[in-house]
């Protein structure tokens, strides 16, 4: 029989999704079968499986933890937020359709049979399933047909361990409120606590761990020290904004949208040695910058009009005339053109907007939704890439142009993209271009160039390289850090 554990969380980014993906490569590197699952994902960064459904981009980590290929089975519900009372619900990896907050809650009850399938589907394969939750265990208003936190736990019969993030501060506080407003059935389910992105002095923490255990019955299992990893980090990659920027050779402006989606593209420009990353909010200075990118959108015509409001567009015109590199990927690619077209107002109530204008490029936005796995070169960089395609809608030309990658199609290449060094300017659909070591060398490489600078020379890791070293290093601190032993009696009560 298939074991089952569920990590639940005190409140959203207390680490719930990285401790799962620690926990899965220590569960593999003991031999077991396992795999993720987390019933609802409501996240804006998705991936593409190589069978071409979308799922969650966290769940693809975790899958990558136990070294198996991503199955929308581990993420059979994904709502992706695109105005603030609505989303697009993906269910089992393609589109269900647009709904509101209130109908979703309303079709919760339908979606309940496509979980819990998948559920038995995927625990016919593994031996052990490790559940992520969604939020806080304790949403009381949320309590009636609870599909992602203790009401599946329930139905699947799982045992759960709360996370708690004490970076935030108020860790006892949020584990007690948490515990205290579970009913009692619920609180029982609870087997243990982990306290997560501690830094400090453990032995001032002791005192508290052992009266907190005292009052809500529950043991805690182990302090998880905070650590920096090469990993995905979803939203949180759009707050490095405190503190001064260090300087380097090369200052990259990535621009934050209201709907910035797949912003995880840009995760391994973090760790170059001579890069230093800015995030910029509409209205920012420009200036200073080598290079400009626009990241995807879940709106692309509502976050087109929010920076044109903000004066981006004079902006963005001027810094491209003062020499920055300017470059899209997939919604900020089409917000580069000149028209992007709504005509089944799919996103907006307008059929038509006027793009930047960089670009000579048309979009037409379709209910279609395009998801593939994608491979070719870049002949003006003379290197490979990979990626994947996630967006609905076509672009086309308006006039003759170099493309940004030569890509694999039947037994032929395709055209995709827009790329001229000239002009200083590049679009692509192409996500996680940047996570192959060479290409992105010889991007940053060209962009040095441009400067009057050296090229600098590799090997240059892949990013998939440096997010196995850092599983390993998290499955690690989590076996030094947890009590593994107490969590396998968990497993077997």
């Amino acid at each position: 029989m298939t074991k089952k554990l569920m990590l639940v969380g005190t409140a959203s980014s207390v680490g719930k999704s990285t401790l799962v993906a620690g926990l899965l490569r220590i569960f593999m590197e003991d031999g077991l079968r396992c795999a993720p699952f987390k019933a609802q994902n409501m996240s804006l960064h998705a991936g593409v499986t190589p069978d071409g459904l979308e799922m969650g981009s966290a769940q693809i980590l975790q899958a990558e933890a136990c070294k198996i290929l991503p199955d929308v089975r581990m993420n059979p519900i994904l709502l992706k937020p695109t105005r603030d009372e609505s989303s697009q619900v993906v269910v089992l990896g393609k589109v269900f359709g647009n709904v509101s907050s209130a109908n979703y809650m309303a079709m919760k009850k339908e979606l309940e049979k496509p979980i819990l399938e998948a559920f038995r589907d995927l625990s016919k394969s593994y031996e052990l399933l490790v559940i992520e939750g969604a939020g806080s265990a304790a949403e009381i208003n949320l309590r009636e047909n609870d599909l992602v936190n203790m009401g599946l736990a329930k139905k699947v019969d799982a045992p759960v361990i709360l996370v708690a993030d004490i970076d935030k501060g108020g860790v006892f506080a949020a584990i007690y409120g948490t515990l205290m407003l579970l009913p009692k059935d619920e609180k029982d389910r609870v087997k243990g606590i982990i306290i997560n992105k501690f830094r400090g002095n453990l032995s001032l923490l002791l005192p508290g761990i052992k009266e907190i255990e005292a009052l809500v019955g529950v043991k805690v299992l182990g302090v998880v020290p905070y650590l920096t990893l090469n990993l995905p980090e979803e939203d949180s990659l759009m707050e490095q904004r405190e503190g001064k920027l260090e300087e380097k050779d090369l200052t990259i402006g990535i621009m934050k949208l209201q709907k910035t989606a797949n912003f995880t593209d840009f995760q391994p420009l973090y760790d170059q040695e001579d890069v230093a990353v800015k995030i910029l909010l509409p209205g920012d200075s420009l200036e200073g910058l080598d290079l400009i990118l626009l990241p995807g959108t879940k709106n692309t015509l509502e976050d087109l009009a929010m920076l044109k409001a903000h004066g981006m567009e004079e902006a963005l015109r001027k810094a491209h005339k003062n020499g920055t590199f300017i470059g899209g990927i997939c919604g900020g690619y089409q917000m580069m053109g000149e028209r992007l077209k709504d005509p089944e107002h799919l996103e907006s109530p307008l059929e038509e907007m006027k793009g930047f204008g960089l670009l000579p490029m048309e979009t037409t936005l379709a209910e279609k939704k395009i998801t593939l796995q994608r491979k070719g070169y870049s002949a003006s960089l003379n290197s490979p890439v990979k990626g994947y395609e996630l967006h609905r809608g076509k672009t086309v030309a308006l006039q003759e142009h170099d493309p940004m990658f030569y890509l694999e199609k039947d037994d032929t290449w395709e055209e995709e993209g827009y790329f001229s060094l000239t002009e200083g300017l590049f679009g692509t659909y192409l996500h996680g271009l940047f996570d192959q070591g060479a290409f992105t060398r010889s991007f940053l490489n060209m962009l040095r160039e441009r400067k009057g600078l050296k090229p600098l020379k590799g090997p240059f890791m892949d990013y998939g390289e440096k997010k196995e070293a850092s599983l390993n290093l998290l499955a690690k601190t989590l076996r030094e850090s947890l009590s593994m032993e107490e969590i396998y009696d968990i497993l077997h009560e």
